[in-house]
């Protein structure tokens, strides 16, 4: 048959240039086109590393500083609390010194004041003892018919006063 005996003259030209086209892209792909890749790949995860290398060192930074803002927040913090138990203690102290001045005038105006029934009480007193000493000269002139001077009346009115 014709057409067996072409196919092995076709056949080995073919298998010739699939070898040869299949060389030359190996050659091309293989010396041309991988280093170039391997080397991409290599400045590509070298600057990765550099990348990773950069934040950790920044992650480390930050967290530097915020244990230094920790740090001075807390000073600050407790140099607030000092203060303010400073001012707390300025308050009580003025308020106690303010209390204490109310309290020497209440006292002051309570002696006057104690001192002002006094007076009213022994005026009263006073009063009372003239009334009742009138009353009983008067009582005694309706009921006895008796006429007692008044100093006889009010040393009478004075000696049942003190009794009672």
């Amino acid at each position: 048959m014709p057409q067996i005996d072409q196919l092995s003259e076709t056949l080995t030209s073919q298998v010739f240039w699939l070898l040869v086209f299949f060389g030359l892209t190996f050659v091309v792909v293989g010396l041309g086109m991988v280093p170039k890749i391997l080397g991409t790949v290599e400045m590509r995860d070298n600057q990765i590393a550099g990348d990773l290398a950069a934040a950790q060192a920044a992650r480390d930074a930050a967290t530097a500083e915020e244990e230094a803002w920790r740090k001075r927040e807390n000073a600050n913090r407790a140099a607030a609390q000092a203060l303010i138990g400073e001012a707390k203690a300025k308050a009580a102290a003025a308020s106690a010194d303010k209390l204490a001045k109310a309290q020497v005038k209440l006292d002051a105006k309570l002696a006057e004041a104690e001192a002002a029934i006094e007076a009213a009480r022994t005026s009263a007193m006073a009063e009372v003892e003239g009334v009742a000493a009138d009353a009983a000269r008067d009582i005694v002139a309706r009921v006895a018919g008796a006429k007692i001077n008044a100093a006889a009346a009010k040393a009478a009115v004075k000696k049942v006063m003190a009794h009672g």
